[in-house]
């Protein structure tokens, strides 16, 4: 297997910015974010597309997608809604062949910014943006 950016990201050897990680799942931002606060949730155990996640895999990969979410909404982020997104082969846009879950904040009436952001995919605080969703997240850091 060539090497997988994401397992170098979940064994600390390739940086990212971390903003949620359970004893299952890590989730960092996007380094092209479509808007600021867009995360990516990967199963630490290397499953290179859906048909190699382990159903429990896929529902803590989506639990916390939840979580994301929600810290998206509460937090100086003030997302008014989200896009869990999955891509799933190279057909459906998939570019990391590792299953991995996108977590992107929407705002009402964001149709225009968000077209752009598809095309730019950029966020000039990665920091700033990673410590606010740290801060909201951080109750939720443990397993449950």
């Amino acid at each position: 297997m060539n090497e997988c950016i994401f397992c170098a990201i979940v064994a600390r050897t390739s940086p990212a910015h971390v903003v949620y990680e359970d004893s299952e799942i890590l989730g960092f931002l996007d380094i092209r974010p479509v808007r600021p606060g867009h995360t990516l949730l990967v199963p630490k155990r290397h499953a290179a597309d859906l048909s190699e996640l382990e159903p429990e895999q896929g529902a803590r990969l989506f639990r916390a997608g939840q979580l994301v979410a929600a810290a998206q909404r509460a937090s100086a982020i003030a997302a008014d809604g989200v896009n869990l997104l999955v891509n799933d082969g190279r057909a459906a846009f998939q570019t990391v062949f590792h299953s991995h879950l996108h977590v992107v904040p929407r705002h009402y009436g964001d149709k225009l910014t968000l077209a752009k952001g598809l095309l730019t995919r950029r966020d000039n605080d990665l920091p700033g943006t990673a410590a606010i969703l740290r801060t909201e997240l951080k109750d939720h850091a443990a397993d449950e």
